[in-house]
């Protein structure tokens, strides 16, 4: 998918910078020069590169920053770095980069500096995220499946509910602020201990397994690596209760597919929505798509409507960091893949 023209609207996200920005030493910083947009540029990031007082122009031997708009073209940015090592700056375009694990770990140099949108998409998905954690406790899968009037109650109150959420990233940082009217008990499984705010509990990743059997939602917002595929499989859907939501709007591979097939036929968890699926696009016939407990969404958490212009506001902030500041935001770890 490539980024959209920004469109004017009445009311807009603002960018959430869900992790800090990160200061280089000026010795660190790469060499200020002309910035190209690939592989399509369009106006509106043009703008967010000029007005914040970068020199925009074609890919040349003087280019030295990059911002790279597409995602499903991730192998010609290989090419494109292999072809100018003297890019020191690389923008891309969504907050997970899996895409370009296999780019970012070949290219990967000193003085060479890339930065992606984590953190920028924070509000629009993590409101996803509310909107599929409520229709899942009010059992809107099932309701919304019926061709009969179901008089059977059924459904349960988010208030006070045990909320754990895989990742500490923005999107989970903003979940944590919609959730709080609903006086949930919220933690937090992340890579450390470093707490998080707003959440009741913080623990490492080496203990989901301990506050599963607790959980009433699993909120699964951790990046895509080759250390997380399928965080959530079989022996972690069985610790959950037979109460318990699942929601994932970070990456299907993160949830083992047949893992939770297997779980919602038997009745093991009470549901699951998904924004992501693996495979993506889930393929006409499969049995998530006739699962009356789990709700799917076609990786719409966010839409270019809604990305676009918190993307252009990435750009600037970071031909900023680029020409004058050195705080970058967004920082891509090539170790860690995010």
């Amino acid at each position: 998918m490539t980024m959209s023209e920004p469109q004017p609207v009445s009311a807009q996200h603002h960018a959430v910078l869900g992790t800090p920005a990160t200061v280089l030493p000026a010795v660190e910083r790469p060499v200020v020069g002309p910035i190209s947009i690939l592989p399509e540029p369009t106006p509106a990031f043009a703008r967010a590169v000029t007005d914040a007082g970068g020199t925009l122009a074609p890919l040349s031997a003087a280019t030295r920053g990059l911002v790279w708009l597409s995602y499903q073209r991730a192998g010609e940015l290989g090419r494109v770095l292999a072809d100018n090592p003297q890019v020191g700056w690389v923008q891309l375009p969504w907050a997970g980069v899996d895409a370009f694990a296999g780019v970012l770990a070949a290219h990967a140099r000193p003085g060479l500096v890339v930065t992606s949108a984590k953190g920028a998409y924070a509000q629009p998905v993590a409101e996803h995220a509310l909107a599929l954690t409520l229709a899942l406790m009010r059992v809107l899968p099932k309701r919304a499946r019926a061709t009969e009037w179901d008089p059977v109650p059924d459904g349960r109150s988010l208030y006070g509910a045990k909320v754990v959420i895989i990742g500490a990233g923005g999107i989970a940082r903003e979940l944590i602020r919609l959730l709080a009217p609903f006086e949930t008990q919220i933690t937090v499984v992340r890579r450390s201990f470093e707490p998080v705010p707003g959440a009741a509990h913080t623990v490492p990743s080496d203990q989901l397994a301990a506050v599963l059997p607790g959980t009433d939602v699993l909120v699964v917002a951790a990046a895509l690596t080759t250390g997380t595929r399928h965080l959530i499989g079989a022996p972690e859907l069985a610790l959950l209760p037979a109460h318990a939501r699942l929601v994932n709007i970070a990456r299907g591979g993160l949830v083992d597919t047949g893992a939770l097939v297997t779980a919602l036929a038997a009745g093991a968890i009470a549901g699951a929505a998904l924004d992501v699926t693996d495979p993506e696009p889930l393929p006409a016939g499969h049995p998530l798509w006739n699962e009356a407990r789990c709700l799917i969404t076609p990786h719409m958490a966010d839409t270019p409507e809604m990305t676009a212009p918190l993307l252009a506001e990435r750009i600037r902030l970071n031909v900023r960091a680029y020409l004058t500041t050195g705080r970058f935001v967004g920082v891509v770890d090539p170790h860690f893949g995010y």
